[in-house]
């Protein structure tokens, strides 16, 4: 049977938009499509980048089992490609499919750093610690030519406004000028998404991240310029990278990352047809397995919305995981000193001003 993977990228097809009343099939365009690494690959689907224009820009995203309580997305849809990102049911928002549209119609932001200074000078603001990005990537590879990403860090440089980022693409070396100076201050730190370090299996499960040596590399030059690191290893999907978890938690660690998060995988709504198409596509031979593993962890389904339970997960595989990770964290982390929070109190509403002495 002729295989339905189309090069760089994740999802098989455009999945319905539960939104819709009528459903549509894929169109195929001709195109290049631009790599993280700056390099041209052959591809049959084109990347749309279409400007959206919001009101206000920061999201707020308090509630139990959340590890952040604000983020920002200067992009809407990534061209990274992992099948089981959490965010393509988003895309159906605005009328797209999570499958093909999520990584091929990209919407961009490129009024946020406007957005972004128009709320640091709103009376009364007070300064608290987000998230780029907690949806979509802020470093995937349109970033590369719009730079809205360190248009942003630049206002969070000049309001002196403490700032957390997520990726999982190298290109956020080239902003390595602008987090040396917030490093400096304390005002910054750094998420890298690893989970794995199987290079055969990163291009199966994120097909237009950065490589495995690319990443590994990320690290090891953010912390050699005073960037804290906090690898994300997730999501951990039984079957695939479950077994990675000790070699990684290892890597990381003597590359100096001052601790690490992880998360159980959940194909919540139209998460779920993109990612068993993947499964079924790329490894066929085991996808009921992985499939079945995952419904262990989430009382027989697929998914879990209660934030709450959704890391938590339940059944032998899920304990296995987090026991895992315990000893992990004794092994290759009890002695990682602890690190301050983000500071807030240099932030005061004025751009450029000199820091107070007192």
């Amino acid at each position: 049977m002729e295989s339905k993977i189309t090069k760089g990228q994740g999802a098989i097809e455009n999945v319905h938009n539960h939104f819709n009343r009528n459903a549509y099939e894929r169109t195929i365009y001709e195109d290049n499509l631009l790599t993280e690494e700056g390099e041209i690959e052959e591809s049959i689907a084109k990347t749309e980048i279409i400007e959206v224009f919001p009101k206000t820009i920061m999201n707020d995203v308090r509630r139990k089992g959340q590890p952040l309580e604000f983020s920002m997305n200067p992009y809407q849809g990534c061209e990274h490609g992992c099948a089981y990102c959490y965010a393509r049911p988003t895309h159906e928002y605005w009328g797209y499919s999570a499958g093909i549209d999520f990584e091929r119609k990209i919407l961009v932001k490129k009024s946020a750093p406007q957005l972004l200074e128009k709320l640091f000078q709103k009376r009364g603001y007070q300064a608290r610690e987000f998230m780029l990005s907690g949806n979509t990537d802020c470093y995937q590879p349109v970033e590369r030519k719009l730079e809205i990403t360190r248009k942003v860090l630049n206002v969070c440089l000049d309001y002196r406004h403490p700032v957390g980022i997520i990726t999982k693409n190298a290109l956020i070396l080239r902003d390595l000028d602008i987090l040396k100076k917030l490093a400096e201050k304390n005002l910054v730190n750094v998420a890298i998404s690893i989970p794995t370090i199987n290079e055969d299996l990163r291009k199966k499960l994120e097909p237009r991240t950065s490589s495995i040596p690319q990443k590994l590399k990320t690290i090891e030059t953010l912390v050699q310029n005073g960037i804290p690191v906090f690898p994300m290893v997730a999501p951990i999907i039984p079957g695939l990278n479950s077994m990675e978890i000790l070699p990684v938690l290892k890597k990381v660690s003597e590359l100096g990352a001052y601790n690490f998060g992880y998360t159980l995988v959940r194909l919540n709504d139209t998460v779920e047809p993109v990612f068993s198409s993947w499964i079924h596509e790329h490894y066929p031979d085991r996808a009921e397995k992985v499939l079945n593993q995952i419904k262990s962890m989430h009382g027989g389904k697929l998914g879990e919305r209660l934030a709450m339970k959704r890391n938590k997960g339940e059944g032998n595989i899920a304990e296995m995981i987090h026991s895992t990770f315990r000893i992990g964290r004794q092994k290759y982390f009890a002695d990682k000193p602890k690190r301050e929070e983000l500071a807030t109190h240099l932030f005061n509403g004025k751009k450029g001003e000199q820091l107070s002495l007192f």
